[in-house]
């Protein structure tokens, strides 16, 4: 039979790792609404472009606030790591597809 401490942090870290994984399907999601952006320009509205940039700052915000436990192991750090770099990079593309938006003409 386990120990009950056992059990807790057996749950915490699947929780843990769930919780990391649905950040990455939301970077993934929002990433693909980036790139149809970038090949429509009449999709990046003023207030597509609003909603957008929040929804990114609230990811980068919960990836940068995360204080790894000490049970993570080399995985979920490298996991965190390339997460981080992805909400970066993504940052940047959701800038250049804003500032083509700005540049087209209006119709």
């Amino acid at each position: 039979m386990s120990m009950p401490r056992d059990d807790n942090r057996t749950e915490m870290v699947e929780a843990w790792r769930i919780f990391v994984s649905s950040m990455e399907k939301g970077l993934v999601d929002l990433e693909n609404r980036i790139n149809q952006a970038s090949e429509m320009a009449n999709i990046c509205t003023d207030e597509w472009c609003e909603a957008t940039e929040h929804y990114l700052d609230d990811i980068a915000n919960a990836l940068f606030s995360i204080s790894e436990p000490r049970w993570s192991d080399e995985r979920d750090t490298a996991k965190i790591k390339e997460l981080k770099c992805r909400v970066h990079d993504l940052y940047a593309e959701y800038r250049r597809v804003y500032k083509k938006a700005l540049a087209a003409p209006v119709a």
